[in-house]
This record gives C-alpha cells, structure tokens and sequence, in this order.
C-alpha cells in the first residue's frame, strides 16, 4: 500500500493540522459529509457540555434556549445574505426539502420539474410524493449553460414548482440558480433550490438570488458540526410552508420563531456555525477556494489524459469539486478499492447507469493528495473494468 507520504511531493498545507481526519488517509470526499476544524469542534463539544450541566437553563423557552438560538440564526443569515426572521433552522438541506415537498398542495395531474442531476434521496422523495398525489415528477436531461432554457420549455400549465440544485451532488456542476429564478417567477412558477453544496463553497446572497425556497447544510462546505442546516423561504410563500413540528412555539408571532421549538434535541450543532464562519473570516477562505479550484482545474487535466471525461464542459461550471465519466467499471467497486489498498477516499458511483467519479477539494487538501489519486487511480481501474 502506498500512503500520500510516498507518492505525493511538497510541503503539506498548515490547515490539515486544523482537520480531525485521518492522516494516514488521502481524504478527497468532503463532499459527502465535510470535515469540523478541530477549534470548531472543541466549541461545539464545549456546549454540550454546558448543555448537560443545567439541561433546564440551556434549554428552556423560558430561560437561555431563545436567545441562544436567535445569536446563531442571525449570524447565519448575515452570511447566506438574508433576514434572520426568513431563515428556519433545520438539521440538514434533506429535512428542508422534505418540509417543502411534503407542504405542497399538489393534486391529480400537478408536476415538479427538475434536472436529471438531482442527489438520489431526494429524487425519491419527489417520487414519493408524486406518486401519494397522483402527480409527476418531471426530468429534463440538460447541462449548466442550457438549463435556464431547458427547464423554462420543459414546464407546462400544470408545473407547481422547478427543482433544481445549486451545485449538483452526483455531477458536481453549478447550475445558474439565479437566472432560473427569475425567469420562473416571470412564469409563475415556485422554486425550490437544494444548495445542500453551496454555503461554505459560494457566496451567497439568498435575498438577491430570489428562489422561493432554498435548503442549505452548514455541516458540509461551511464546516459546522453535523446536524446544521437551514431552510429559507421568501416572505410571499412562507404561509405555504407546514411546520416540521408544532409545539410550544407555534403561538409565537415571528414566522422564524414558530419554526424554532421541534421538541427535545441538541441545539449545539447550530450553536457552533457562528465559530465555523469565524473559522474561515480568520483563516483566509476566499484565498483557500482559489486554491481548491486550482487543484480541481489540475484535476480534470490529469484525469483526462487517464482516459476520464469531465462532467463540466469549463471550469467555471464547477468550484471545489469536479466529476467525470470513468470507462465502463463497478464505480462502487472502484472507491472500495482506492479506500482498501491506498487509503484514498472519494465518491464513485452510477449516476443514470453512467459511472462516475467526484472529487472534492478543501483547505486540508494539497498537490499531494492528487498526486496520491494519479498513481493509484490506473491500477484500481485495471482490476475493476
């Protein structure tokens, strides 16, 4: 087995040492599950701990728990560029997407339009809910540079609303979110945007990019605990949305504030997002997703003259991560083997009966964790094809 000591070259970069991972590990899938710094995990394991020494005063409607929670919302929603009393905190951008699909009124005859790079629970989700209303679930099969277009065309009088990821998770493309949401509400067409990718890995400004409802994660590109995400829904169409729970707080006058009390739970992973923006403001980003760029930019040069084809047909389609078409192979088989015999980690897949590999790139990451990839990548694929 040959480690990322012994294939890579270069200096290894000063944020890995801020990382819990594995070091032995060549760790290219953080998009997957992301990756806590190790100050940002301390801070949230340092308000469990203050949680579990008075569960009553942290957690009480009556005492810390509306407070705490208003600090963290507002801080997120300064930084996805919206209004804190817009902003519903979620676990993650899959529970925000169920909230909205469960929350429309489709009937008989309805359709929901989305691309075919959508990420596969929520494509089950769609059919789920399709098919209990007697609806559809409508697939246009497009790219980046026509989908404004190719979406648009695709709906008819009986399209409820377009769906569409902010960056795609099979395909790791940027899709144009903002001019499909403007187009569709020329139309009078709802928008729902899964930006479980975007926070962390884009700027964001929620209120200018317009869609009707956008779900995020904070645990993936922004580097928050688990257990992070939100759920912003424009004012117009918040009276839409059914709560994920009604309890105590559903007297509240504030929409935010109705959504905020779901029973007994942990808050901490919430609590802490304001030390992972802080983490990023203090460790210079902007400057690490240029860099994260480059090394996919590198990436899909390197993985083409080993026969790979990229998914983005330019590098403004993609950020940190990049994907493409691997030569007819069990990708499944392909990341078990790069994991087993090279301790490299990536997500390797089909996607639409296409095998794929995707590639993710952080701050922890280097020249050397590519390198590792270039060695091992031609003799796993000659066992797996």
């Amino acid at each position: 087995m040959l480690s990322n000591v012994q294939t890579g070259k270069g200096p290894r970069t000063r944020l890995r040492e801020l990382f819990l991972l594995d070091p032995d590990v060549v760790f290219l899938n953080h998009g997957s599950f992301g990756a806590c710094p190790r100050p940002v995990f301390e801070e949230y394991q340092r308000l469990q701990r203050e949680l579990e020494r008075e569960p009553v005063e942290f957690l009480g409607l009556k005492r810390r728990f509306p407070e705490l929670i208003a600090h963290a919302r507002e801080r997120l929603a300064a930084y996805v560029g919206a209004s804190a009393s817009d902003l519903v905190l979620v676990p993650n951008a899959t529970t925000a997407v169920n909230m909205v699909a469960r929350s429309l009124d489709l009937a008989p005859g309805d359709e929901i339009v989305a691309t075919t790079h959508e990420y596969g629970g929520n494509e089950l989700l769609w059919e789920y809910v399709c098919e209990r209303r007697g609806a559809r679930y409508v697939t246009v099969d497009t790219v980046p540079a026509r989908a404004v277009d190719d979406l648009l065309g695709a709906c008819t009088a009986s399209t409820r609303a377009l769906f569409v990821s902010h960056i795609s998770s099979p395909t790791a493309l940027r899709f144009p979110v903002e001019q499909l949401c403007a187009r569709a509400r020329d139309a009078g067409v709802l928008t729902i945007v899964d930006g479980a990718h975007a926070p962390g890995h884009v700027a964001l400004d929620l209120d200018a990019l317009g869609a009707d409802f956008y779900a995020g994660n904070c645990h993936k590109w922004l580097c928050s605990p688990k257990g992070a995400g939100f759920l912003h829904v424009r004012r117009e169409v918040q009276p839409l949305l059914e709560p994920a729970a009604v309890s105590w707080d559903w007297p509240e006058c504030d929409w935010s504030d109705r959504h905020r009390w779901t029973g007994t739970r942990d808050p901490s992973p919430h609590l802490a997002v304001p030390a992972a923006i802080d983490f990023q403001a203090e460790n210079g980003w902007d400057a690490v997703r240029a860099r994260c760029h480059e090394l996919a930019v590198r990436a899909s040069g390197e993985l083409a003259a080993l026969g790979l084809e990229a998914l983005a047909s330019s590098e403004d389609e993609y950020v940190q991560m990049v994907a493409f078409r691997v030569p007819p192979c069990d990708a499944e088989e392909l990341a078990r083997r790069l994991y087993r015999d090279y301790r490299i980690e990536v997500a390797a897949r089909q996607w639409h009966d296409v095998p794929t590999l995707r590639l993710s790139f952080q701050g922890y990451n280097d020249e050397r964790d590519l390198e590792a990839l270039l060695t091992a990548l031609p003799r796993c694929l000659t066992h797996v094809r």
